[in-house]
C-alpha cells in the first residue's frame, strides 16, 4: 500500500482508469512514480521520481528500478488505455481523431545503453545534425482544449527505433497506427507526419485511416491509370508522368485561401490535383496540394500529399500545421518533466522509461482539464510575474505547477489526501514563503 497522502485523490481518479494495465502492487508503484515525476523539480531520473513522491525513506530504490526493468506491464497496452481516456474526456463524440507521428532523439552516453547510437538529431547544434542517444517514434492525439488557443498533442504510443534494427521508423509508425485504429474501431483517424514518413509500409493502412504528409521535392507524380483497353496483357497501373512538385506547380492554377495556422489567420494561395504517387503509395489515389505564401507566379513553398480526397485544400493545410504541436510536446516534456533523463541501460528499462515519461505529460494535461483548471490561473500568473503582459492562457508548466501544489497541499492536509481547494493550496504556498523569509 502507498503511504498516506502520496497521490491526490483527483489524480488517482485519472490513474484509476489505467489500473487494468497493472497488477495491484505494480499499479501502486505506477501511481507513485507518476506523482513523483510530476512533483519532482530536479532531474527526471528514476530515483528522482522516488524523491518527488516523498518515498525515499519508505521504499528501496530497487522497487522503482524494477518497475521499468522487470515488472509485468506493456507500454503499448498502457498507451491504448490512455488513448481511450483521451478520446472519452477530450474529443467530441463522433469526431475524427487527429494523430501526429514523429520521432525524437533523447541524448544518452555510454556504450552499454541499449539502442543508443549516433543518429539524426533535429536539435543538434552542429551542421551534421547527428547526436548520440536513443530515438523513439512517437504517436500522439491532437486535441483542442477549451482554455487554450492552440492544439495540444498528447502522446499515446512510443517505440524505440534502433538504426539497422528490425524495423524502420516508417514501419514502426505504420504498426502503431494500425494498432490505434484497431483500438478505436469505427472512428476515422487522420494521421499527419513530416516528409520522412512515406514508403511501402503505409500502403496497407486500414480504410478508416487517412494519411497526410509533406511531399519530397524529388517525388515523381503520375496521372491516374487509364481504363483497360481490352487487349491482352496486364492493364496499366499508372497514367502519364506529371512530374515533380515543381513541374506540377508550373501547370496548375493557384487560388487564394484563408487559413488559420499557428494562431494566425492568413491568406495563402493553393492548387490541388488528384494523381498517383506511384513510387511510395503505389496505385492508391492521392490528393496533392501545393501552397504559395504570396502571389508569386513561380514555384511553391509547401507540397502536401494526402490519401483523404474529399477534404478541402485549406483544411489539409490547417491539419498539417497541427503537426507542430508534437514538437512543442517534445520540448515541454524534456524541459518541464525531464523526460529522457533516466539513466536506464537494459533493454526493457530503456524501452519503457521514455514512453512512461511521455504518458505522464498526457496524464498531467488530462488531470488539469478535468480537475485543475481555473479561469483565473493565467491572471494569477500575470500577478506573480507582471512582465508577462500578453499571457492569456495557461502553459504546460502552469499545469504541472498546479498539480505539484495540489500534491503538496494533499500531503499536509490534517485529515486525508483529498482534493485540496485553491484556498488550501495558497495557504501552503504562503506558509512556505513565510518560512523562507524567516530563514533568510
Amino acid at each position: 500500500m502507498l503511504p498516506d497522502a502520496t497521490v491526490p485523490v483527483s489524480l488517482l481518479a485519472v490513474l484509476g482508469v489505467l489500473r487494468g494495465c497493472f497488477t495491484s502492487p505494480t499499479f501502486s508503484t505506477f501511481a507513485a512514480l507518476v506523482t513523483g515525476l510530476v512533483a519532482n523539480t530536479g532531474r527526471g531520473t528514476v530515483t528522482g521520481m522516488l524523491l518527488g513522491a516523498n518515498l525515499t525513506r519508505c521504499w528501496s530504490h530497487d522497487r522503482a528500478h524494477s518497475f521499468f526493468a522487470r515488472a509485468s506491464w506493456d507500454p503499448q497496452t498502457l498507451g491504448a488505455s490512455l488513448s481511450h481516456l483521451v478520446v472519452r474526456s477530450l474529443v467530441p463524440d463522433g469526431s475524427p481523431l487527429t494523430v501526429v507521428v514523429d520521432d525524437t532523439l533523447f541524448k544518452r552516453c555510454g556504450k552499454k545503453v541499449f539502442g543508443a547510437a549516433r543518429q539524426h538529431d533535429g536539435s543538434a547544434a552542429g551542421r551534421d545534425g547527428i547526436g548520440y542517444g536513443t530515438c523513439f517514434v512517437v504517436l500522439g492525439l491532437v486535441v483542442d482544449l477549451p482554455f487554450l488557443a492552440r492544439p495540444v498533442c498528447l502522446p499515446v504510443a512510443a517505440r524505440l527505433h534502433r538504426p539497422k534494427g528490425e524495423r524502420t521508423k516508417v514501419e514502426l509508425a505504420a504498426s502503431m497506427i494500425r494498432f490505434l485504429a484497431a483500438c478505436h474501431f469505427g472512428r476515422r483517424i487522420d494521421v499527419v507526419a513530416d516528409a520522412a514518413y512515406h514508403g511501402k509500409a503505409l500502403r496497407d493502412l486500414p480504410p478508416s485511416v487517412t494519411f497526410t504528409t509533406r511531399l519530397p521535392a524529388n517525388a515523381v507524380l503520375y496521372d491516374l491509370a487509364p481504363p483497360p483497353t481490352g487487349r491482352r496483357g496486364r492493364p496499366r497501373l499508372k497514367g502519364d508522368r506529371l512530374g515533380t512538385p515543381a513541374e506540377l506547380a508550373a501547370a496548375l492554377t493557384f487560388t487564394a485561401q484563408a487559413v488559420t495556422r499557428y494562431s494566425r489567420t492568413e491568406t495563402v494561395f493553393t492548387a490541388e490535383t488528384t494523381c498517383l504517387w506511384y513510387g511510395s503509395l503505389h496505385t492508391r489515389t492521392v490528393k496533392v496540394v501545393l501552397l504559395r505564401e504570396d502571389a508569386t507566379d513561380t514555384g511553391y513553398d509547401l507540397a502536401l500529399v494526402s490519401t483523404e480526397l474529399t477534404t478541402e485544400a485549406a483544411d489539409l493545410v490547417i491539419r498539417y500545421a497541427w503537426r507542430w504541436s508534437i514538437e512543442v510536446t517534445f520540448a515541454e516534456a524534456r524541459q518541464v518533466l525531464g523526460v529522457g533523463q533516466a539513466r536506464s541501460r537494459t533493454r526493457r528499462a530503456v524501452e519503457r522509461t521514455v514512453p512512461f515519461g511521455l504518458y505522464c505529460y498526457t496524464i498531467t494535461v488530462i488531470w488539469y482539464t478535468l480537475h485543475g483548471h481555473h479561469p483565473q490561473d493565467a491572471a494569477e500568473h500575470r500577478a506573480r510575474a507582471p512582465w508577462y503582459t500578453t499571457k492569456t492562457h495557461p502553459a504546460f508548466s502552469d499545469m504541472t505547477a498546479k498539480l505539484r501544489r495540489t500534491t503538496i497541499a494533499a500531503r499536509f492536509m490534517p485529515i486525508d489526501a483529498g482534493q485540496p481547494t485553491d484556498t488550501e493550496i495558497r495557504a501552503v504556498q504562503e506558509a512556505w514563503a513565510a518560512a523562507r523569509t524567516d530563514l533568510g
